[in-house]
C-alpha cells in the first residue's frame, strides 16, 4: 500500500486538493469530507491510468512539514 500526501486549499466555493507526487491530479469537494473521497478516487483513477499506459507508478517522496516563525 503506498501514502500520498494530499495538499487541500479551501476556495471561494468549496476546496480543491492535489499530490505533489502524481502533476496533474487534482480534485474539488463542497467540503473537506468530500474533496478527500473525490481525490482518493482522482488519485486511483490516475494509478489505474499510468499501468493502462504501461508506465511506472511514482513511489510517494513528498512530505509535510510546518514552520513556526514569531508573529
Amino acid at each position: 500500500m503506498r501514502k500520498y500526501l494530499i495538499v487541500v486549499e479551501e476556495t471561494a466555493t468549496g476546496f480543491s486538493a492535489f499530490s505533489p507526487d502524481l502533476p496533474g491530479c487534482i480534485a474539488t469537494g463542497a467540503n473537506r469530507q468530500e474533496v478527500e473521497k473525490n481525490m482518493r478516487e482522482a488519485i486511483a483513477f490516475h494509478l489505474d491510468g499510468l499501468r493502462e499506459d504501461g508506465e511506472a507508478v511514482p513511489e510517494p517522496h513528498t512530505y509535510s512539514a510546518y514552520v513556526e516563525l514569531p508573529a
